[in-house]
């Protein structure tokens, strides 16, 4: 470990503090020695002097120090390989065994933590809960420093002052994105760097170097990580080691190497690691070769005794074709071997294993498709334009083209756009190249030197380039496809790992599988011409140990297949619709047209249908859109307009409008939390429907640089603290919706099932369903993901974004697969109409009457048609046609009591006449009388029609008017008789 030096400026009081103390101490204290003190300079003056003061190891020990002398210039420096003798003042060659940076300093050893470092963690204080991070450190490894791997952050710094600029450099290994790990620099002003570089990108593989200018004057360097574990796997840390600082005053000493490494030379600035099956102690200026039965890595402090040479330690692999189409088995040990064949056991299965002869001659395998065989038996890629099987190249007759790629599946060479290494987990620098080899028909994992290290298979592609029969918009996201077969077997918890990067250095895991898998395919769609690599890495076992207990566990790779890419061969030649121009180039079929199998011919598909995006050729290409969706212009996906129609539960016709729905809407899950109290949810982010153009839902990924997925829904983990420095960290992204499939009521669509019974219907209106899937598939859902958003009627909500999950699933999901939500709105009523009304009417007041129009209540619609006006209209009161009503009656009465008076009076005259006839009829009896004795002539008096002589009032005469019935059952009628008296004639 190399430190700071002595060479700290003092002050002038300084200074004079120490002048004073040798002024007044004892005089029986002994004279000083050279070990006693060293020497410091004091801070630089006015004119870029200083002094040479003597500086007691301990105070009131001795007495008699030099005094003060001038110092060196404040400009004077050393070079690498040298320090500044103090005493006087020159620099001098560090000595064989040693080294220094001159004018920096630099930190290699971490058996403990160094001078000048400080760590410690920041305790979480989330709600009610108190988490302990006090132990949540760096930690010290030897060859470099790990940072802690619990959900605390842990800061290590270390402060320095600069007499010029200078730089900081180091090696970080950074492997895990569930960890945040940041670096920046605060100076004297406590300013920080700038913060787009202050965040470590990851690191899949090999050690990454970082280097940073730095400003004269006092630096404090900060390394911060904070863990976020959400997944059951364990994190790995973030590692430290080769700390440098150039631009320090000066180096007062040279360091020693340390064990494992040397430097032979006097003047060296670092020493060297010493060879394999080599070791060294601290300070060594040569190193020491290990015994004939020991071994040592490269850079080891000591040896060990070399095991009994096994059948794992070896492995087989193939020469290149020769002129005779023939290859040979060859067997190697794993390099470096550290086996030894001359240890014998006290049984045969004991016994060290001998290297099996190579040189068995075998029949090359076929070139791989769009390959073909050269003059020496080699593989050469065929010409553009052309095509093979493996054997011979030819050209694609007219009015067809190259279907271009990369078909990989026979395995004589490494093809040259792929690499084998080993990276090690206990992040050792390693050289080898056999972390898989060809064998014929497939490509397998050798053994590694440790069971926990990752075999890697990286595959780099310059890009992609779509046919020309296949026209690229921006609904058809797929640009390529890379398929492949592979098999493992495993005694012990392996893992295979599949992950795309946009650049060898920079991965992102896709899929991982643990244990035995039998022999499969996977696919995966290439959606962005940003991802230029694929990579395979096998781990027999996280568990570390030295002794190789797995290295019988394999993975094979039996074929790969990469579609559209540029610089590709092609395998096979497929029609295409030819161009209007001389050279009938290919060109892609019309939107809305596919091209008929075995011919160039392009016909259009039915009406309100797309084109699959992995499939133009033949009837079955055109897929119709699903129920209240249309193809857009491309005719490559079915779209919304976000209006629709759907019937009601009673029959009616119910017209929606959710264009206020259709902006991208954010809502999360119920805050969920680690187990040291970390808190997080899980954001999704929903675009609902629209035409070309829409918006689109975006989740990105920002822990270590800004990536983002895009579709109709997505979903990322988001951890709202200021672990970063900012108030959301988003990570793992993925959509879980980039198609449409269709909007309707009905709960089941297209194999989705939306889980009515989590979300009880609440009235009469029936529930709008939008249907997702997403493309992507995994390990679990081998169908891809799939989304439904139930959007119910709800007046009563005012917000736009309620969204509600599944009680049973608090994250939305299940399953992982298919995602369900509940979005109540105002928005998703139906559009109203004249039925959704009703009218009200006033009475006439003042010769005016009123309509008015209300809502039916409880109000189920939106928007739609808009409440009338209110109507008002003349009218005639009811006072009035009560008046005319009483005065008409009034008349009636009237009318009607004359005529009754009338009839009366004519009634009671023919009573008179019968009476008189009767009095007649009754001198003769049963003789009838005289017609003229009877009658009353025409023109008789009126006189003859008083009855009575003497006057009575009204009601005596309505009394008499009721006739009486004497005894005899005659009726009593009074006559008048010609004396004029009244009298009665029973």
């Amino acid at each position: 470990m190399m430190m700071m030096m002595r060479g700290g400026s003092l002050s002038f009081f300084h200074l004079l503090c120490l002048f004073l103390v040798q002024t007044v101490a004892p005089s029986d204290l002994p004279i000083c020695k050279e070990s006693d003190y060293h020497f410091e300079y004091t801070e630089c003056d006015v004119l870029g002097s200083r002094w040479r003061v003597a500086v007691p190891n301990k105070q009131d020990t001795c007495t008699g120090l030099p005094d003060p002398v001038k110092g060196t210039q404040c400009t004077f420096s050393c070079n690498e390989g040298e320090y500044l003798d103090m005493r006087s003042q020159t620099c001098q060659k560090c000595s064989a065994g040693t080294y220094s940076l001159g004018t920096g300093v630099g930190f290699d050893e971490w058996d403990a933590m160094p001078t000048g470092f400080v760590s410690h963690g920041i305790n979480l204080n989330i709600a009610d809960m108190y988490t302990n991070c006090s132990n949540s450190t760096w930690i010290p490894s030897g060859d470099y420093i790990a940072s802690n791997i619990d959900e605390c952050t842990a800061t290590l710094s270390y402060s320095v002052s600069l007499k010029k600029a200078g730089t900081v450099s180091f090696e970080y290994f950074y492997p895990d994105k569930n960890i945040f790990f940041e670096f920046f620099v605060q100076n004297d002003q406590c300013q920080s760097t700038d913060s787009h570089v202050r965040w470590m990108r990851t690191s899949e593989k090999d050690w990454t170097s970082y280097d940073l200018e730095l400003n004269r004057g006092n630096n404090v360097l900060y390394w911060k990580t904070t863990s976020f574990a959400l997944v059951g796997s364990a994190v790995k840390p973030v590692l430290l080691r080769n700390i440098a600082i150039s631009g320090v005053a000066y180096t007062s000493e040279c360091f020693h190497c340390k064990a494992g490494t040397y430097s032979a030379k006097p003047g060296s600035a670092h020493c060297t690691p010493c060879p394999a099956d080599s070791y060294s102690n601290k300070g060594a200026t040569v190193c020491q070769q290990c015994g004939p039965d020991l071994y040592a890595e490269a850079g080891s402090g000591s040896c060990k005794q070399r095991p009994a040479c096994t059948t794992s330690d070896y492995f087989y692999t193939h020469t290149p074709c020769d002129s005779n189409g023939q290859t040979q088995l060859m067997y190697k040990w794993i390099e470096p071997k550290i086996c030894s064949e001359a240890v014998g056991g006290l049984n045969s299965s004991e016994a060290a294993v001998s290297l099996p002869s190579s040189g068995q001659l075998e029949t090359c395998p076929p070139c791989n498709p769009g390959f073909f065989f050269t003059n020496t038996s080699a593989c050469e890629p065929c010409p553009h334009g052309t095509y093979s099987n493996g054997t011979a190249c030819a050209e694609c007759p007219v009015g067809t083209e190259p279907v271009v790629g990369f078909e990989y599946k026979w395995w004589n060479k490494m093809p040259d756009n792929m690499r084998s290494f080993v990276y090690s987990r206990e992040y050792s620098d390693t050289d080898r190249s056999t972390g898989w080899e060809v064998a014929g028909e497939y490509i397998y994992t050798t053994p590694g030197d440790l069971d926990s290290d990752y075999m890697m298979l990286s595959l780099t592609v310059p890009g992609y380039r779509l046919p020309h029969s296949m026209a690229k918009d921006e609904e058809r996201s797929e640009v390529s496809r890379i398929s492949f077969v592979f098999e493992t077997q495993c005694t012990a918890d392996c893992k295979l790992y599949f992950m795309k990067g946009y650049s060898e250095r920079n991965n992102e895991m896709v899929e991982h599988w643990s244990g035995t898998t039998r022999k499969q395919s996977y696919s995966y769609l290439v959606k962005h011409n940003s991802t230029v690599s694929f990579t395979w890495a096998f781990q027999r076992t996280e568990a570390y140990s030295q002794v190789r207990q797995y290295s019988a566990d394999f993975a094979k790779l039996y074929s790969i297949h990469i579609t559209n890419v540029l610089g590709g061969v092609a395998s096979q030649c497929r029609h295409c619709a030819l161009g209007s121009g001389l050279a009938s180039e290919c060109v892609s079929c019309p939107p809305a047209h596919y091209m008929v199998e075995g011919s160039g011919v392009c016909k259009s598909c039915p009406a309100n249908t797309f084109i699959r995006a992995d499939q133009t050729v033949g009837e079955a290409a055109c897929v119709p859109c699903g129920p209240n969706t249309h193809s857009n212009k491309a005719h490559s996906a079915c779209v919304s307009s976000c209006r629709l129609q759907a019937g009601g539960r009673e029959g009616e016709v119910l017209r929606y409008d959710f264009t206020p729905l259709a902006n991208v809407t954010s809502f999360q899950s119920s805050p969920r939390f680690s187990s040291k109290g970390l808190r997080y949810f899980h954001q999704f982010r929903v675009g609902l429907c629209g035409e070309e153009g829409r918006e689109v839902a975006v989740c990105v990924d920002n822990v270590t640089e800004t990536k983002e997925v895009r579709g109709y829904a997505c979903q990322s983990t988001v951890v709202p603290s200021d672990v970063r420095g900012q108030t959301v960290v988003s990570s793992q992204p993925f959509v879980i919706g980039d198609t449409l499939i269709g909007v309707t009521t009905d709960a089941f669509l297209d194999g989705i099932e939306s889980l009515q019974s989590s979300f009880p219907a609440e009235s009469n209106l029936p529930d709008v369903i939008f249907y997702y899937r997403s493309s992507e598939t995994t390990q679990t859902c081998k169908k891809g993901r799939a989304t439904t958003i139930r959007l119910r009627c709800d007046p009563t909500v005012t917000a736009k974004d309620q969204i509600t999950l599944p009680s049973k699933c608090s994250e939305g999901t299940c399953d992982g697969c298919s995602f369900h939500f509940l979005w109540r709105s105002q928005h998703a009523c139906p559009l109203c109409t004249e039925s959704h009304y009703r009218e009200i009417v006033s009475g006439c007041t003042q010769g005016i009457q009123r309509t008015t129009y209300v809502w039916q209540q409880p109000l189920q619609c939106t928007g739609g048609v808009a409440l009338p006006p209110q109507a008002v209209r003349a009218c005639v009161s009811l006072d009035i046609w009560l008046k005319v009503g009483v005065s008409a009656g009034t008349v009636a009465a009237a009318l009607l009591i004359g005529i009754s008076c009338y009839f009366w009076k004519r009634t009671r005259k023919l009573e008179y006449r019968y009476s008189k006839l009767m009095m007649t009829a009754g001198d003769k009896e049963c003789e009838l009388p005289a017609a003229d004795s009877c009658a009353i002539m025409e023109g008789e008096d009126a006189e003859d029609d008083l009855i009575y002589l003497t006057k009575k009032s009204f009601f005596t005469k309505i009394k008499s008017f009721s006739r009486e019935r004497s005894s005899d059952g005659f009726d009593s009628v009074p006559l008048k008789s010609s004396s004029g008296l009244e009298m009665e004639m029973s």
